[in-house]
């Protein structure tokens, strides 16, 4: 546990007036907007065909989903771990804009949520490039949320983890649905569509 402290107060404690403003956004979803409309964009231009883009958007909404419940419906309230900038022996902890967030921290949601979307991606498009991209974006915004103290490293990793797991499940359900999907589209004879 002391490695946890040593590792949050190190990176929070490194702090410039840039790099507050900097992590203040990065911390911030609605500034990836742009890429997850481009994700989606890429989707639909990859598959084309209504149905399969369908399921595969119902499938990261299921992989996000679930990570999300998980971290903030269940651990968050039976864990009930202070966030560091709720637990008076970090005092004083920099606080980035005052934000203090929710007052449990156990695990990232945005970890989770995060990886979950990143590693369907990745499994679907199966691009270096990509898988990089979206690591170095998952790496960023767990960053963010040690930088402005209100995640423990601890709270990345198992939310890591728990993202990483739902998209790999929900990646071979969605394997198996789409199989399902070109088995009935091919079934279907010339003309009767």
């Amino acid at each position: 546990m002391n490695a946890d402290i040593d590792i949050l107060l190190w990176i929070n404690g490194h702090h410039t007036e840039w790099l507050d403003s900097l992590m203040w956004g990065v911390t911030n979803r609605y500034i990836w907007i742009p890429l997850y409309v481009l994700m989606l964009l890429a989707v639909i231009g990859r598959y084309r065909n209504w149905k399969t883009v369908l399921v595969t958007l119902v499938a990261f909404a299921v992989a996000v989903g679930l990570s999300d419940s998980v971290t903030s419906g269940i651990l968050k309230p039976l864990v009930m771990r202070l966030r560091p900038t709720h637990e008076p022996m970090l005092d004083p902890l920099h606080l980035v804009h005052q934000y203090v967030g929710g007052k449990y921290g156990f695990c990232s949601s945005h970890a989770a949520n995060t990886m979950a979307a990143a590693v369907l991606f990745s499994l679907l498009w199966r691009n270096k490039i990509v898988t990089a991209s979206l690591m170095t974006w998952v790496t960023l915004i767990a960053y963010s949320r040690i930088y402005v103290g209100v995640h423990y490293p601890s709270d990345i990793v198992i939310g890591w983890l728990i993202g990483a797991l739902f998209a790999v499940a929900v990646y071979w359900a969605l394997r198996c649905c789409l199989h399902s999907l070109r088995a009935d589209d091919e079934a279907v004879p010339p003309g009767d569509s």
